[in-house]
């Protein structure tokens, strides 16, 4: 029940926030938004839709082989696993939702729980190792050849973000390689917390986050002797995100915008709207990422073809995944 209320509660945000953010996009130019999205050539817009989805389709191929078992867990079931996972990821702070539910769907498949959980966290290494990767190329083309503005605010807030990236991907190394060193760490940051009556209950937070760095650690000791496996889950991680991030130069081209943004300007771009997405809040991190959209590709278009790219990325990228995903769910009792 709880997890229903959460799932309503967020859903009824996800709203609010859309509502809002349409309504700020459309108040001044909707007669010329709308034209311009009807006139559009959805050829390239289809490209688009086929990217996102391939996009999933690498992520959940890393996945089918990790599992490593056809016989519990076939590629068509993975695809089917990583788009359901879109659902809750989307309405759920930071993307939090999906790990959860991909650890039941595989035990729904005869995979042990602890094997499952071993599953998603190799996932989680593979991307987030390959989104900062991506990161950094991206923050050092532009550093070389300055294709944004510099503003203070812009600056301020992809420094935050990408830290941020970088601080989880170091975690994520220190639980693998040094335990005890990032225990004591955490011990550290509990006490701390407890002293600026942030939280509560020390030992209880203790030994909660103990455990779960144990169970962290030991779910990353098969990949630590599958060195090739590493090798393979971050380069194709880095390839699904390539087509992810690729996606606003065909909604371009389908807006007639052939001149206004190369496939590089494209990659670097989205890498840096989803570097602000890292810390919003919101479930889908809704609102801030629609703001770095605006300001960054806004370098790139003009008014009205900037509020109508916007309107068919967010659609494309974050409304669609959720949607299909929601149908599958409710069409496939059997995963959840």
């Amino acid at each position: 029940m709880e997890i229903i209320k959460s799932i309503k509660k967020n859903t009824i945000l996800i709203l609010l926030i859309t509502i809002i953010v349409i309504y700020a996009i459309l108040k001044d130019n909707l007669h010329e938004i709308v034209a311009t999205i009807l006139e559009m050539n959805y050829f390239y817009v289809i490209i688009a839709i086929i990217l996102y989805f391939a996009s999933l389709s690498i992520k959940a191929y890393v996945a089918y082989k990790c599992v490593n078992n056809k016989e519990k867990l076939t590629i068509r079931e993975s695809i089917k696993h990583n788009i359901i996972t879109q659902f809750f990821n989307g309405i759920t702070p930071f993307y939090t939702g999906g790990q959860p539910m991909e650890v039941y769907m595989l035990t729904k498949h005869g995979i042990s729980a602890s094997r499952a959980t071993s599953i998603v966290v190799q996932n989680f290494i593979f991307y987030q190792t390959a989104l900062v990767l991506l990161g950094t190329l991206a923050v050092l083309y532009n550093f070389f050849f300055q294709i944004f503005p510099s503003t203070t605010i812009l600056k301020n807030l992809v420094l935050l973000g990408f830290t941020i990236n970088i601080i989880v991907l170091i975690a994520l190394y220190m639980v693998i390689l040094c335990k005890k060193k990032i225990k004591d760490i955490m011990k550290i940051i509990i006490h701390l917390l407890c002293k600026l009556k942030i939280i509560k209950n020390e030992e209880k937070n203790i030994i909660k986050w103990s455990e779960k760095i144990d169970e962290f650690h030991n779910s990353s000791k098969e990949l630590r002797k599958q060195k090739t496996l590493f090798i393979k889950g971050v380069i194709l991680n880095f390839l699904s995100l390539i087509c992810l991030y690729i996606i606003p130069l065909f909604i371009a081209y389908g807006l007639n915008e052939f001149n206004s943004l190369n496939a590089m300007d494209a990659l670097v771009t989205s890498a840096y709207v989803l570097i602000i997405g890292a810390f919003i809040p919101a479930p889908g991190s809704s609102g801030g990422i629609e703001y770095g959209f605006i300001k960054f590709f806004g370098n790139f278009f003009p008014v009205v073809s900037l509020n109508a790219s916007l309107l068919i990325w967010r659609f494309i990228t974050y409304y669609l995944g959720m949607i299909v995903g929601a149908i599958l769910i409710n069409f496939d009792k059997k995963e959840v």
